[in-house]
């Protein structure tokens, strides 16, 4: 865990398990499901929208298997200090 601008932070690493398309009509996005490595087994997947922004500015998505990093944040004044690992 580090801190910057005030900010604590964590990553954590993932793999995208599985895309899922959305039903037909639905109105949903495209999802990416990922597991955290790390987390407790019920509760180790994410499913984000699957829409990201390339460093050019372009619109890209996730594969399944690509490994990504699971980045959490929260402003200092929200958090406590821990004397355990």
């Amino acid at each position: 865990m580090s801190t910057k601008n005030g900010k604590a932070s964590t990553t954590l690493p993932g793999t995208v398990e599985k895309v899922i398309k959305p039903h037909p009509g639905s109105g949903e996005p495209e999802k990416a499901q990922i597991a955290v490595e790390g987390a407790d087994d019920l509760y180790r997947e994410l499913r984000v929208p699957n829409k990201l922004v390339d460093e050019d500015g372009n619109n890209v998505k996730l594969k399944q298997g690509t490994e990504v990093e699971v980045h959490i944040e929260s402003d200092g004044a929200h958090t406590e200090n821990s004397t355990s690992e």
